[in-house]
């Protein structure tokens, strides 16, 4: 063993050669030069301070004490040693690097118990959110654009996509073509529907390309607000804005241009009422319901109109096509006929509380220090109870489409059977407050259910079916010459009867 002499040569004065007991030897005092008379303690102890009895006393069976207790040790030393000074020292002792001395207090003196507990419990949370929720989109087309050169017109155009959301703007844009085939229009396959307007294929094409641009430049706005936020959360770190590679002034460009497409095809190729939808819907979700989110857990249901707007764009312009009077707002909105469309828009209404509850339950904590008020972390009860409420409020929409004549009898049974799985989805979630796989199923529950809810209402529309079989079996009018079928009910077609007059006295003379 080397003597304390060698030990203070120059060339081993190497921290990588010294052991913890050889440490503690040189952390002694030298010896005072006192009178004789004056009895001191020759050599003072690493543990003659109070603060590092303190230390050793309170933190010595504590795991995370060590590096606290390195660093008083080695501090003495490098007070008198010449080649063990500043970082140097720290960065020549791996356990004495500085990312474990600059660790935050309060881990510091967390007790191992805990702190086992406390990293299992993030672990689970994280393996949870991982096999809960699938691949977001935007994150997928930011790692495909990162992949590409960085002045290619393809990584441009991979990085709009993504800025755009495009999974959710396609789902906007089905309930949007679905609530336009869904007016009441002559039946599908009659001759007469080759020359209605109500199903102008190039309508359609306004329609759903105008609808998809407004929510790109709507989801666009809502990244370009929210970088700072959304670097804090996993299934956001990944977009296009906080990975930088587009800039905001770049992404505001392409809110616009999205938006003043979309609004001015919406405008000239369908209808003002349709293009001022879409424009609200874009002012509605980036001026409210984005800065609401950090606000008020009312977001949720700010957000929900947001999704209920474009079902009623859909048939708005289906009715435009149609309209018998000057085509205005009123005429395509409050009218009598106009009650299909409030349906519909009441249904996406209440399917996104069953849909963003359970989605939102596996990143509550992210939600929580990210700094959004969201319902799921601030009242977890509640939470499960609005889920369940409007999952149940799908019942009474679903049979008001059969009732007011927008799908036929069929519909009512079809639907019941989705909504009942939700239903059922969504009261396991409110039970076990979205514990035990709860959320899970819930979540993917609504993911199937309003695709299906709309694939369905379109199947069972009311007449189609009718219009097959008659242009299957060659028979297109009714048993009654007069009376034919249009718009799903029986009117009086041609050749009408003429009116009856009332009968004089004169004439019932004659009679008799």
């Amino acid at each position: 063993m080397l003597s304390l002499g060698q030990l203070l040569r120059p060339g081993l004065r190497d921290a990588d050669s010294l052991c913890l007991q050889c440490l503690l030897k040189l952390s002694r005092t030298k010896p005072r030069q006192r009178p004789f008379s004056t009895s001191v303690f020759r050599f003072e102890k690493i543990g003659s301070t109070s603060n590092v009895k303190k230390l050793w006393r309170r933190e010595y069976f504590s795991a995370n004490a060590a590096p606290r207790i390195a660093q008083v040790v080695f501090d003495p030393i490098t007070e008198r040693s010449g080649n063990l000074e500043g970082p140097s020292a720290e960065a020549s002792i791996p356990h004495l690097n500085a990312s474990s001395m600059s660790e935050d207090p309060a881990l510091t003196s967390e007790p191992p118990h805990r702190r086992r507990k406390r990293l299992k419990e993030e672990a689970a949370a994280a393996h949870t959110s991982e096999k809960f929720l699938p691949s977001n989109s935007s994150s997928n087309l930011s790692t495909l654009s990162a992949a590409l050169p960085a002045t290619s017109l393809r990584r441009l155009l991979t990085t709009c996509l993504s800025l755009s959301k495009p999974r959710l703007s396609f789902l906007i844009v089905l309930t949007t073509a679905t609530a336009y085939s869904l007016y009441p229009v002559p039946a599908l396959l009659l001759p007469t529907t080759t020359i209605s307007p109500s199903l102008s294929a190039l309508t359609m094409v306004f329609l759903t390309s105008g609808t998809f641009l407004c929510c790109a430049s709507a989801n666009a706005l809502n990244m370009l607000l929210e970088p700072k936020y959304d670097a804090q959360m996993s299934r956001t770190r990944n977009r296009p804005l906080v990975r930088g590679l587009i800039g905001k002034k770049g992404a505001l460009i392409f809110a616009g241009l999205a938006g003043v497409l979309g609004v001015g095809g919406l405008w000239f190729g369908v209808n003002p009422t349709v293009a001022f939808l879409g424009g609200f819907n874009i002012a509605l979700y980036a001026g409210v319901y984005t800065p609401m989110k950090r606000i008020s857990v009312l977001n949720t249901w700010v957000g929900a109109l947001v999704g209920g707007i474009p079902p009623l764009m859909g048939w708005a312009a289906a009715a435009g096509q149609s309209a018998s009077g000057s085509g205005q707002w009123q005429e395509l909105l409050l009218n009598e006929n106009s009650i299909g469309g409030w349906l519909l828009a009441g249904l996406l209404y209440a399917w996104q509380f069953p849909h963003f509850n359970s989605l939102s339950w596996p990143i509550r904590e992210e939600y929580k220090n990210a700094g959004y008020r969201m319902l799921v972390w601030s009242n977890p009860c509640m939470n499960g109870r609005v889920a369940l409420r409007y999952a149940v409020l799908c019942f009474p929409i679903c049979f008001g489409l059969w009732w007011f004549q927008i799908t036929d009898q069929g519909f009512l049974f079809t639907s019941s059977v989705v909504n009942a799985w939700m239903a059922r989805e969504a009261w396991r979630f409110w039970r076990k407050e979205g514990h035990k796989g709860s959320a899970r199923g819930l979540f993917w529950a609504s993911v199937w259910h309003l695709p299906a809810v709309m694939v369905l209402a379109m199947v069972h529309k009311n007449g189609l079916w009718e219009g097959i079989w008659k242009s299957v079996t060659g028979n297109d009018e009714d048993e009654d010459e007069g009376w034919t079928l249009s718009d799903s009910k029986l009117i009086l077609a041609r050749d009408p009867p003429p009116p009856r007059l009332p009968r004089t006295a004169k004439s019932m003379q004659d009679d008799v």
